[in-house]
């Protein structure tokens, strides 16, 4: 993976970079990053000092053009370590109508990476991936929960 706009020298140090990346094989959604690593992690390590924000990886472009078809907004979990840069890229998800959930620390960051080849696997195969996955109550107890933090 390259490096471009000096990230490698420590240009974004400070700065919140969203990782939105799936490195995932086309049309199955094996990962390809290796056993027990993370694009988010490798961006890390190429442009240090930047705070990654994993985030916006589960859903295509076109569904920020438009309001969902129920009208509810959508949850964009993410992950990342630094509070400020999880607070700016949740003023985001806000800002494009969606609602923050912050899972944790890089340290899950696989999981959500996990999830987009789970999610992209199924399309790919002619499942509606939305069908796969439980309605669960929330500890709120809704289905449909607020913000988990930040």
């Amino acid at each position: 993976m390259s490096c471009g706009a000096g990230a490698s020298d420590g240009t974004l140090a400070g700065t919140p970079l969203i990782d939105p990346s799936n490195a995932v094989e086309h049309g199955v959604g094996v990962l390809l990053t290796e056993h027990g690593g993370s694009t988010a992690r490798r961006i890390a390590e190429i442009a240090p000092g930047a705070h990654i924000v994993k985030a916006f990886h589960l859903f295509p472009a076109d569904q920020w053009l438009s309001t969902p078809a129920d009208g509810e907004p959508v949850t964009v979990a993410m992950c990342g370590d630094d509070p400020t840069a999880l607070h700016v890229v949740s003023e985001l998800v806000r800002d494009v109508g969606g609602l923050p959930a912050v899972l944790g620390s890089l340290d899950r960051v696989r999981q959500l990476e996990e999830v987009a080849g789970f999610v992209i696997g199924l399309a790919f195969a002619g499942f509606d991936p939305n069908s796969a996955v439980p309605r669960v109550l929330s500890a709120t107890g809704s289905a449909r929960s607020g913000v988990a933090s930040a």
